[in-house]
């Protein structure tokens, strides 16, 4: 499962090994013990990855082995690639800007996407420094 934390200065992509289920459910009850708002619906989420990305080839691959259904590229420009993924949007309030998205696709497809954006992490921190 991917999970990406959307929060006002950006979003953090983490590849986790429990199901989608069990840590949805895990979320519902913190939330009914904390007396916190809980909304969840089916959404997108998207992001960038740079198009010069070595090894952009080979997701593109994995993405035509997922056959659309939870994750597509759409090349923007010369620049940048969009990654788009079809999940469940999860927050406190049905209008927030800050919540988690989940989805769900093949192991390898989930650890390949994540691999990449981290080295993009890694690349962009290497520049700030």
């Amino acid at each position: 499962m991917l999970k990406l934390t959307y929060t006002e200065n950006g979003f953090n992509l983490e590849h986790l090994a429990q199901s989608l289920e069990d840590w949805v459910t895990t979320r519902v009850i913190l939330a009914l013990r904390s007396g916190t708002g809980f909304y969840a619906e089916p959404s997108t989420a998207a992001f960038l990855l740079p198009a010069d990305l070595p090894y952009l080839s080979d997701l593109e691959k994995l993405v035509q082995k997922e056959n659309g259904e939870s994750i597509e590229l759409s090349f923007c420009d010369g620049e940048y690639v969009e990654v788009i993924l079809q999940g469940t949007w999860l927050a406190s309030l049905p209008d927030s800007e800050e919540g988690i998205f989940v989805t769900v696709m093949s192991q390898r497809t989930e650890f390949f996407l994540y691999q990449l954006w981290q080295e993009v992490q890694i690349g962009a921190s290497v520049v700030n420094d």
